[in-house]
């Protein structure tokens, strides 16, 4: 209740408008302090590594949701992830946070658009009340639960013991010849195994089944068949317990193992897992022994018969599925079941939210491993949309990922509606299209890594402009047209391409220039490129995220650390192994982490550097070994740039670690340290390492997928210059690409469409950027024509 004479506005609640942010020292912040509004839209800009994100999500998102944890039971925090406080002197004004990340979908191969979010249950519930024949309950029509039924005797213990007979019957909706993946697979014996080879002679070609290891050791001893026999020369019955056989318990050194057959193991082990999941050798393997076919009892829906059979209206739920959302949104409109209204509208509204966010394009039984950045994040962002929750704080990290310009600016509008309800929404962001829309801008720098961390700038769009920072700089660039474009030295001949939404597509990609394939999102370009272009000798660079823990470093991913350890164990007479803090080098009382946990429970998990190693994260004796006057750590320390000169003459020479450390150089990662954990870098910094380990590798195509994803505007000038590189190497480079900047360097443009899903899949111009801003018929032609000079 206010006095007399006082406004609403006077309430001393009111005065509390915004996030303040003091002394911020995550990974590369420089005692950062910033003032955030509060139910504005603020974006966070600045070049890739500058500390936007250890800003946005390490420090307010990490806190907001560490003290809304602490508000549960110390009983239910016992379930939950623990998270550290991050490293900030005083926070204040947080709201609650919802945090929509770049990470990609879950990539679990049974997992689809329609489990992933709530649709598939809705649909599953509806055709378990309307569907006819009615076959059961919601279950019945799930491809991951699969039908079962038994019985026995149940023991109740009530007084006297009583023994009953009891049965049950599960009906799922999984087909069991393909248990509910929709393909069924065929494995090539030659490559699983050489005949003429016993299998202590190493017979077994399976990644991980080396001859003196664990698995080859199991088969040795269980008794089914001669360990030293070659397989040719196997009984029927040995050849089957050898592929075949079903799980059984058997001793090995005088221990209970189980033994089951090569293929069975290696179906649980490898096929029943994502093939992007995998690691590169594990997957070289699986595309070599393994031909994949759609399942022929339920033609590749996963469902089993009875669940394919029944029917509203004559749609099964297969049918549904397999429908373009917006074909599917209109069909359930027309459902005239009052009884259901409730239901009808709730899965209606879901459809909507798709639709109205530009993915109308999709189906349900799209597997969510597929979607792109950008499908995955605003996927992710559709139960946000209809919420009736203020006054919380959105977070996104760079949304406009995978996007066409015309797509921006719709992703641009549910910003605004979301801040226009009453939220905060803070946005990392490179893209201009999106900061021309802020309230406020905070811009970090003034580079990257270690000269970075630091706010160069606070204000609004108009003072960016006007500001002196790289971003100022940048704002207002405008791309020009090539006057002479290459000349292509030959083709790759593309014919009646099908794959997903392409419609019979017959382009020539040419060779030895820089090739751009762009169209809006969900128009077929990585249909085209990914799934119908020859792999033959292609290298090809996607947007999916590597993985890293703090364990992981650019010299382990890369590969540099191999050259490295090694020439450090021919320098000082010792074994490569002690040169790495993953094996017998490590300090052991941080085991090699360079700090050392305490868990507290529930509490926040507290680490503090090492005091035997100093976080040198090595035994002190391995520390005296030296190569160029330089111990492991301090070479793991120095910055890319630095370790190339000093691997590339002199005493410490090693030029296989120098040409790695080239490539990041490169790309433009000179500033990262060897030894600094993934899990401390930017998503722009991870997509450029991935860059540069596939430099590495041999082949005359390279094929890249968005990799301006992450990138500053003045990152995408240096990535410009590789391209330009690679290709007067004479590679060919074919760049699948949204960035107006991209689109006007390259030397032809293939350009898919005119819409997205089924108004997509086709070629609607091929030609010259120039020839492509003088059509300005596509849409893409026109958001070309209005970026450049």
């Amino acid at each position: 209740m206010t006095t007399r004479g006082a406004t609403v506005n006077d309430h001393v609640a009111d005065n509390h408008n915004l996030i303040r942010v003091q002394g911020a020292r995550e990974n590369n912040l420089k005692n950062v302090s910033v003032d955030i509004p509060k139910r504005r839209l603020t974006v966070f800009t600045g070049v890739s590594g500058s500390g936007k994100s250890s800003l946005v999500f390490g420090t307010i998102a990490a806190e907001s949701q560490r003290m809304i944890n602490e508000t549960y039971s110390a009983f239910v925090q016992g379930f939950m992830p623990t998270l550290a406080r991050p490293e900030v002197d005083h926070l204040e004004g947080l709201t609650t946070a919802i945090i929509v990340d770049q990470e990609r979908l879950g990539a679990n191969p049974r997992s689809t658009l329609g489990t992933a979010t709530d649709a598939n249950a809705l649909l599953r519930i509806l055709f378990s009340r309307l569907g006819e024949p009615h076959i059961g309950g919601p279950q019945a029509y799930a491809f991951n639960v699969p039908s079962a039924s038994g019985s026995g005797a149940l023991t109740v213990k009530r007084g006297n013991k009583i023994a009953e007979k009891a049965t049950f019957s599960v009906t799922g909706g999984m087909c069991p010849r393909c248990e509910g993946m929709g393909v069924v697979n065929d494995v090539d014996l030659t490559e699983i195994y050489d005949e003429n080879l016993s299998i202590r002679e190493g017979a077994i070609k399976v990644p991980g089944y080396t001859a003196d290891g664990y698995y080859v050791k199991l088969f040795a001893s269980a008794g089914f068949f001669d360990a030293d026999k070659p397989i040719k020369k196997f009984t029927k019955r040995e050849l089957h317990d050898f592929l075949y056989k079903e799980p059984v318990k058997v001793k090995m050194e005088g221990a209970n193992m189980t033994y089951e057959g090569l293929i069975p193991k290696i179906q649980k082990s490898m096929l029943s897992k994502d093939r992007d999941a995998m690691q590169s050798h594990i997957r070289a393997f699986v595309d070599r022994a393994v031909t994949f076919q759609t399942c022929p009892d339920c033609d590749g829906t996963r469902l089993a018969e009875g669940a394919r059979n029944s029917k509203i209206n004559g749609v099964s739920i297969a049918d549904a599925c397999a429908m373009q959302l917006t074909d599917l949104a209109e069909w359930i409109r027309g459902l005239d079941e009052p009884t259901y209204a409730p239901l009808i509208q709730s899965l209606s509204d879901s459809l909507d939210a798709f639709v109205d966010i530009g993915l109308g394009y999709l189906s349900l039984d799209r597997p969510a491993g597929t979607l792109s950045g950008g499908e995955a994040q605003r996927t992710k962002l559709i139960r946000h949309l209809g919420s009736a929750l203020t006054d919380v704080t959105y977070v996104f990290d760079e949304p406009t990922i995978g996007l066409h310009p015309h797509d921006i600016q719709r992703m641009n509008e549910l910003l605004l509606q979301l801040r226009d309800k009453g939220n905060t929404v803070l946005v990392v962001e490179h893209k201009p299209e999106t900061i021309a829309i802020a309230d406020h801008v905070v811009d970090l720098g003034p580079l990257a890594g270690t000269k970075g961390g630091e706010i160069t700038f606070e204000g609004t769009v108009k003072e960016l402009r006007a500001s002196d920072t790289l971003t100022g700089k940048h704002f207002g660039y405008r791309a020009h047209l090539k006057d002479t474009v290459r000349e292509p030295s030959g083709q790759i001949e593309i014919r009646g391409a099908s794959a997903h939404n392409l419609q019979d597509v017959d382009v020539d990609v040419p060779l030895g220039v820089l090739c751009v394939v762009t169209g809006v999102a969900g128009s077929g370009k990585s249909s085209l490129i990914e799934g119908s272009m020859p792999k033959d000798e292609a290298v090809f660079i996607d947007q999916s995220a590597i993985r890293g823990s703090r364990r992981s470093n650019p010299a382990t991913y890369t590969g540099v650390l191999e050259p490295i350890r090694k020439a450090f164990a021919k320098a000082n007479g010792v074994k490569p192994a002690l040169f790495s803090s993953n094996s017998e080098g490590a300090c052991p009382t941080c085991k090699g982490i360079g700090l050392v946990f305490t868990e507290l429970g529930f509490m926040a998990t507290v680490s503090t550097v090492c005091d035997e190693c100093e976080g040198k994260r090595f035994q002190a004796s391995v520390l005296e070994y030296k190569l160029g006057g330089l111990d492991i750590s301090e070479v793991l320390s120095l910055p890319v740039a630095e370790a190339r000169e000093f691997f590339a003459d002199g005493e410490a020479k090693t030029p296989a670690a120098a040409k790695t450390l080239g490539h990041l150089v490169d790309v433009g990662l000179g500033y990262l340290t060897l030894g600094q954990p993934l899990s401390t870098l930017s998503g722009g910094e991870r997509q450029r390492i991935k860059l540069a380990t596939k430099l590495g590798e041999k082949g005359g195509t390279y094929v890249l997928d968005e990799p301006t994803t992450g990138l500053h505007l003045a990152d995408v000038e240096n990535l410009l210059a590789l391209l330009d590189r690679l290709v007067d190497a004479g590679k060919s480079v074919i760049v699948i690409e949204h960035h107006q900047a991209v689109m006007a360097h390259a030397d032809w443009i293939i350009d898919l469409g005119p819409g997205a899903g089924s108004d997509g899949g086709r070629v609607v111009f091929e030609g010259t950027p120039r020839g492509l801003v003088e059509d300005a018929r596509t849409l893409t032609g026109q958001h070309l024509a209005e970026y450049v000079q």
